[in-house]
């Protein structure tokens, strides 16, 4: 995610003139004050990234998003840092109760933050500022500023400290239900690097431009581990004629940890100059109908990979489901029609015009899923598993991400193919 973040920076600087301006001073500072920092000139955005397995269910109270979600570290930071910066929180949790209150109040402070108001509690949002407020207390142990111990010298009033919180959340942006870690390989050479593939105006696979990127941000996150010098005595960094570190001085010894736009450019134009470097490993060509009708509609590798992958997940839901619940087939029959129905919605004449129209397709039922209804759903399901649901009813020739042609004949082909390979 971090290095999504980059390419989205690395997009904006390009600009119009698609090429950095000199002295573009956009960069990221990866596991310093938090998972990484986006920078650019004077404004700086904490991020707190927060992977959630599909087993666990979405945040559902302050607590959980003070602790597990790592807001309550990112209002120490943000205090610490004088309150200047702006933080997000990037999970693949979703929000439901407590949280969904709490998410609500943060979009309503930060949008009358930005019309330059004044940030006053309203009763609307007292309940989830005061719950988040107890969480910062439960949770930040001695870290706890000092002013909010009760007796403590220079002590603030409950009121000013619940003010403070809802300064905090005129600044937090909470980013959830972000793709899964399983999925993320498949998808974001599509999010991420298409834009910046097709603002630039090349002809090369996203998914080189994707590698060489995130090649980079692994790099740099595994350099910002602890400092070699963290133990050894500063000699003579005080001596008398010595100056105070300058902004420049500090930036230097956290290059390591830093990835600037013309270390994300350089990459990019390697990877565009050499894309076959940058490709994944050859792998033989997956023979299922929905992989073979993916393909034909000229979807990517990736997509192709996390539609065979969702696929399998979706056939086991069900095979669980339908192992003792009566009303499970009948379920299944009305998803499946609502699925076709929504493929149907999707696949317009205006995107069928298009002499490959198959990615967009994918993309735009991806869209579609999100929308749907939570009521819709069966229980235990998400947007990610009706994906699946959609993968299986290609695999049964329902749906097509093509013109119609003999799958048979194809896959006779492609299985020639294979053995060419394999020898």
């Amino acid at each position: 995610m971090a290095a999504a973040d980059g390419l989205e920076l690395y997009r904006q600087a390009l600009g119009s003139e698609k090429r950095l301006q000199d002295g573009e001073s956009r960069r990221i500072l990866c596991e310093y004050h938090e998972d990484w920092v986006a920078l650019h000139g004077d404004a700086a955005e904490l991020v707190s990234a927060k992977h959630r397995d599909p087993s666990a269910d979405a945040y559902r109270s302050l607590n959980q998003l003070a602790h597990e979600g790592g807001i309550a570290h990112l209002f120490l930071r943000w205090r610490a840092l004088q309150e200047k910066p702006t933080c997000r929180l990037a999970t693949s949790g979703g929000l439901a109760r407590d949280a969904q209150d709490f998410d609500a109040a943060t979009q309503a402070l930060r949008e009358v933050r930005l019309l330059g108001q004044q940030i006053d509690i309203i009763d609307d949002h007292r309940p989830s500022i005061e719950k988040f407020h107890s969480a910062i207390h439960a949770n930040s142990g001695k870290h706890l500023p000092k002013e909010w111990v009760e007796g403590s010298e220079n002590s603030v009033p409950r009121e000013d400290q619940l003010q403070q919180v809802a300064r905090f959340l005129s600044m937090l942006n909470v980013q959830s239900e972000l793709t899964r870690r399983a999925d993320i390989g498949f998808a974001a050479p599509t999010k991420c690097a298409k834009p910046v593939v097709e603002l630039l105006g090349f002809d090369v696979p996203y998914e080189a431009v994707w590698n060489a990127v995130y090649g980079l941000f692994f790099t740099r996150m595994k350099a910002a581990g602890p400092r070699t010098d963290a133990v050894i005595s500063p000699v003579l960094a005080f001596a008398n004629g010595s100056e105070a570190p300058t902004t420049s001085d500090k930036e230097r010894e956290l290059s390591s940890r830093i990835v600037t736009m013309q270390d994300i450019d350089l990459a990019v134009m390697t990877a565009i100059a050499n894309p076959s470097a940058y490709g994944s490993l050859t792998s033989p060509i997956r023979l299922s109908r929905a992989a073979v009708k993916m393909r034909k509609g000229n979807c990517s590798d990736n997509s192709i990979e996390r539609g065979e992958k969702l696929r399998r997940d979706y056939q086991r839901y069900w095979r669980n489901r339908l192992n003792g619940d009566p009303t499970a087939l009948a379920e299944r029959e009305k998803l499946r029609n609502l699925l076709l129905r929504v493929s149907d919605r999707s696949g317009t004449s205006a995107l069928r015009s298009k002499v490959d129209w198959g990615a967009d397709f994918w993309i735009a039922l991806q869209d579609a899923l999100d929308d749907v209804p939570a009521e819709r759903i069966p229980a235990g399901m998400d947007s990610d598993l009706l994906l699946g649901g959609i993968s299986e009813l290609t695999n049964e020739c329902l749906i097509w991400f093509s013109s119609a042609f003999d799958v048979a004949a194809e896959l006779n082909q492609l299985r020639d193919e294979n053995r060419g390979s394999a020898a």
